[in-house]
């Protein structure tokens, strides 16, 4: 069950994330597009349980909770004359046209208004609540794997499954304390509708679910999983899934709370400096994960031994002057005595660069390099820089390049020159204007960080 579980969860995922052909980004391109899950059931199966499961386990991505039943129609005034009469589980009791409209703005990150349904008035009241797009997009609701342009809009189509009697439990304990209705009308309705509905609507549904939950909330194996998988998916940028030489920090609120620092115009140089150094920190740390180690067992001090490994100690620094330069304390930080070379590039036009000044250790031919530089633009800079490397004898598999921000011009540049050499980064922008610079970006790194800005 568990393993079935799991390949179909990778497959939908797998889904999400193919490609287009291409694989690039433009000034055009739209933003990155959410991950939509459809969680569907039956009354009372648990289907919110396991979205709260879901979202409490994903606390470093921005989750979005969708419930279908704020979607339903209002009703006239002579259908509440005659409510019991009523079938709220039938598709034709929903909105589905809003619910479309409204997927479809969020799906390409547009804020959306989401009705407020009162389930005891059956009206829609108030002017409503805005609501903005997120990383995850949760569509909660008995029926949102039933119209299939619904769940086209999805990425992971789920099904919770809990037996017909403890729903029914959970239903009249929900209808009479939440709802205000009593027990003898819950059950009327759950007979003449609810029941009906289930097995003529829901269940059926049931077939076009990716992965199906048995006991709801109470299955721990399988909302792991899923949050497993979304977690190590997210992160993920399209171009890593091209050029596996290309890795980006797993992003967590408190990266992107930097990330809005440090691109923020009014942030001061003091704010830009200690904030840049953090997230430097992050990249050079990551970027030392990548170099190769070897294994090493040592005791402790109870006298236990311990399976660890030694550290690469052939290594060495390169920035390029002089953004580089603002990377060499935290690489000295972590890789102490470290030996640090510079390079000097000077930008021709838009497309040639020369080579100024470079000082390199002499030994540096049998050391794997660590390459300093911020910002990843169009390539151009971080190719020359790689090649006079190359020229000096260091493996191209060698060279891990570290830097905060880079474009997709630039990724490309590198890695199909250099498809050896390692790209760490924190995040991956949309691309480059005519001027190359890196947009959305963070302005000119060196001017802010060295303070010689001009305003």
């Amino acid at each position: 069950m568990e393993s079935e579980t799991l390949a179909t969860l990778a497959n939908s995922i797998k889904d999400h994330l193919s490609l287009q052909s291409n694989g690039s980004l433009s000034a055009s391109s739209p933003p990155k597009q959410p991950f939509i899950i459809g969680v569907a059931g039956g009354t009372a199966s648990g289907k919110t349980t396991v979205c709260n499961m879901i979202i409490s386990q994903l606390h470093d991505q921005g989750v979005l909770l969708i419930n279908q039943d704020s979607f339903y129609h209002s009703l006239s005034n002579e259908q509440l004359e005659r409510v019991h009469e009523y079938n709220f589980d039938h598709p034709d009791a929903f909105n589905t046209e809003l619910l479309l409209s409204c997927m479809e703005k969020l799906k390409h990150g547009q804020a959306i208004t989401l009705p407020n349904y009162d389930f005891k008035s059956h009206q829609s009241t108030g002017p409503g609540q805005k609501v903005n797009p997120s990383d995850v997009i949760i569509l909660e609701g008995i029926l949102v794997l039933h119209d299939p342009r619904v769940r086209d809009l999805m990425n992971m189509k789920i099904f919770v499954d809990t037996d017909s009697d403890l729903r029914l439990a959970r239903r009249i304990q929900r209808d009479t304390v939440e709802r205000g209705r009593n027990i003898q009308n819950v059950l009327d309705q759950y007979a003449r509708f609810v029941k009906p509905s289930f097995e003529e609507y829901i269940l059926p549904s049931k077939k076009h679910a990716d992965i199906i939950i048995p006991r709801g909330g109470d299955n721990d194996v399988a909302i792991d999983l899923i949050v497993q998988h979304i977690q190590s998916k997210l992160g993920q940028h399209d171009l890593c899934k091209i050029y596996p030489n290309v890795f980006v920090i797993c992003s967590t609120f408190q990266i992107r709370g930097m990330h809005t620092l440090i691109r923020d115009v009014k942030t001061t140089k003091h704010d830009f400096v200690f904030y840049a150094d953090r997230l430097i920190r992050m990249v050079v740390e990551h970027g030392l994960g990548h170099l190769p180690f070897t294994e090493r067992q040592i005791k402790t001090p109870t006298g236990s031994i311990y399976p660890g490994v030694a550290f690469c100690k052939r290594l060495c620094g390169v920035s390029v002057i002089r953004s580089g330069e603002s990377m060499e304390n935290a690489l000295r930080a972590c890789c102490k005595g470290i030996k640090i070379g510079k390079i000097l590039i000077h930008r021709e036009g838009n497309n040639g660069q020369q080579l100024i000044y470079e000082k390199l250790p002499a030994d540096i031919s049998s050391r794997h390099v660590l390459l300093l530089d911020p910002v990843l633009a169009s390539g151009n800079c971080a190719v020359k820089a790689i090649s006079l490397l190359l020229s000096k004898g260091v493996p191209e598999s060698s060279i891990i390049f570290l830097n905060l921000i880079a474009a997709p011009q630039g990724i490309h540049a590198v890695c199909k020159k250099f498809p050896k050499v390692k790209i760490v980064t924190s995040e991956i922008d949309v691309t480059l204007d005519n001027d190359l610079r890196v947009i959305p970006g963070m302005g000119e790194f060196g001017d802010r960080y060295f303070g010689t800005d001009k305003d």
